[in-house]
């Protein structure tokens, strides 16, 4: 529990503490925001704001997760630096699209095509070494690794695996469209994560060797959240951009597969989901029928040409997000209670 603490409290002093630094030096280059020009004419104002702050979140969880090893004789598993590893290289990935846009003076970085390849291959090389390395079962996991126990064989098990990783990762790039929300949703989904992580380790039944490791990665993920939000909180001073959102749910995922409780993500970031539905719903609406469900997608834009505040929006969508969370907590116990023996 010290390290899981430790690796948590020095994430979020590193990003609370190191994001001005960043913001600072990203003003003197002038890397500004470049807002899309059919997004909310509100949203205008927000031009030229710093982004590409998903650096100083990134650092402090690496910096999070490897000073909590220090002095607490918690050993390092192949399945936590295979997490942190998967969040380092799809903050990489994010931080060439921002860069691009940045560059350009234009909205759009990397061509979809490029930017999906490079998120296939990182997915790829993770779902690969998390059963070489971490040795997961190819089966398909709810609450454990037995339930419902589908053997998917490894083919099967990789492909559901990249699925997951991009989407998920693109779940919470949409998301991320107002200030805060991404970050405050994440820390909810991310300290989830770190509680089924810290029960697996306390119960050897998940049998799930790597779950105290893995617990740390998701409460320094939760703690880099918390510590960036202190600058990102409406009116933000600073975006995550790509480099951040891109992280964060390839993090996320890859923390569901590694715990054994792939099925639950969909639960635990049952608000990104939303989001991400909002936006699919939308675009066949438009091209079968020549119809809007939505005034705007992603679904927060609509509530904010509704009349909604962006504040109201951000702290109701958090609520989603934490009942979410709740939500999935719940469901793990349940099962946990419904076993013969603990």
């Amino acid at each position: 529990m010290i390290a899981i603490l430790i690796s948590g409290g020095i994430a979020l002093l590193t990003a609370g503490f190191g994001t001005p630094i960043l913001m600072r030096w990203l003003s003197t280059r002038r890397i500004g925001q470049q807002v899309r020009h059919d997004g909310p004419a509100l949203h205008a104002a927000k031009a030229g704001t710093p982004t590409m702050g998903g650096i100083a979140m990134v650092i402090a969880i690496v910096l999070g997760y490897v000073l909590g090893h220090v002095g607490t004789k918690s050993p390092y598993t192949s399945g936590g630096v295979l997490v942190i590893a998967a969040v380092v290289a799809s903050a990489v990935i994010g931080m060439l699209d921002d860069w691009i846009k940045v560059h350009h003076s234009r909205s759009l970085g990397l061509r979809k095509r490029g930017k999906f390849s490079l998120q296939v291959i990182v997915a790829a090389v993770f779902a690969l070494l998390a059963i070489h390395l971490s040795h997961l079962p190819t089966t398909l996991t709810f609450t454990r690794y037995d339930h419902p126990g589908v053997a998917l064989g490894v083919a099967g098990w990789v492909i559901l695996a990249v699925l997951s990783i991009v989407g998920s990762s693109n779940a919470v790039n949409l998301t991320d469209g107002l200030d805060g929300l991404a970050a405050g949703a994440t820390a909810f989904a991310a300290s989830c994560f770190g509680l089924i992580g810290y029960w697996e380790y306390r119960h050897p039944l998940y049998h799930v060797p790597d779950s105290l490791d893995l617990s740390m990665a998701a409460i320094a993920i939760a703690g880099a959240c918390v510590g960036f939000l202190w600058w990102n909180a409406a009116p933000a001073r600073i975006f995550m951009g790509d480099t951040g959102s891109l992280a964060l749910g390839t993090g996320l995922a890859c923390l569901a597969l590694e715990l054994n409780v792939l099925l639950l993500l969909p639960i635990i970031g049952g608000l990104f989901v939303l989001e991400t539905l909002s936006v699919i719903l939308q675009i066949v609406m438009f091209r079968g029928f020549h119809r809007r469900i939505f005034r705007m997608a992603p679904l927060h834009h609509h509530f904010e040409l509704l009349g909604w505040p962006e504040t109201t929006v951000i702290i109701r969508f958090w609520i989603l997000g934490a009942l979410f969370s709740a939500l999935a907590l719940g469901v793990f116990y349940a099962d946990f209670l419904s076993l013969p023996a603990h």
